[in-house]
């Protein structure tokens, strides 16, 4: 089947879809993990053992054909091993960013609060304050991360404007016609329309690449177009 001729899902079909790729991805116990599709608003709800897998399990729903939002309910339950202290936890973050090459070093910072990671800083690109994240995701006995780090580098708007939609004419996966980028000092807003979450997921993944960018807010609406 060709993506021309692709229908759209029912509820009930997105439902199904949404639990196979859940049961593909192999960092996910699908077991675990129920799914509830209304209008094509997907809600994930259940119980793991760490934030990754959360994480993980809400990616590979964003993965599916038809999902237009998602709402991710699901709860991490700490046990045996899995249950550190915020002493612990604060201890292997900052060891764990110390050792990755691609973040900075000493310019984040880490607290920890029940287990809820928080990162503070600066630093001079998109994927570095990304990478700090990813360094901190899968340590044992976190909630939870919210990535504060602030991204700052010297350039103008017009030059990142440019640079992103550049970027959506290389791309494979986007419909460049269907964005629009709007710039305002660092920040940058995506407007439009395109035909899946994973589309607006790289239409977002790409603007942030972009050197200077500070910020990103996609108001861009999934719209199923075939019938």
């Amino acid at each position: 089947m060709t993506f021309a001729t692709m229908s759209i899902p029912t509820d009930i079909q997105l439902q199904r879809n949404v639990h196979d790729e859940l049961h593909w991805e192999p960092t996910v116990d699908a077991t675990k993990i129920g799914v509830a599709v209304t209008d094509g608003v997907v809600t994930l709800t259940g119980a793991v053992s760490n934030f990754f897998e959360k994480w993980e399990a809400e990616a590979a729903a964003k993965r599916v054909y038809g999902v237009k939002a998602l709402a991710n309910d699901i709860e991490i339950r700490l046990l045996g091993d899995g249950r550190r202290d915020d002493t612990d936890i604060a201890r292997a973050a900052a060891e764990a960013l110390a050792w990755n090459a691609s973040v900075p070093r000493d310019r984040v910072k880490v607290v920890v609060s029940d287990g809820w990671l928080t990162l503070d800083g600066e630093v001079d690109l998109r994927y570095q304050k990304e990478a700090a994240e990813n360094a901190v995701r899968c340590l044992y006995g976190v909630k939870g991360v919210s990535n504060q780090i602030s991204v700052r580098r010297k350039i103008t708007a017009t030059d990142i404007k440019t640079r992103i939609e550049e970027a959506f004419l290389r791309s494979a996966i986007l419909d460049a016609g269907r964005i629009r980028v709007e710039t305002d000092g660092s920040r940058v807003t995506l407007r439009g329309e395109v035909r899946s979450w994973a589309e607006r997921r790289e239409a977002e993944r790409t603007a942030w690449a972009a050197p200077g960018v500070s910020h990103v807010e996609a108001h861009i609406s999934v719209t199923l177009p075939f019938g």
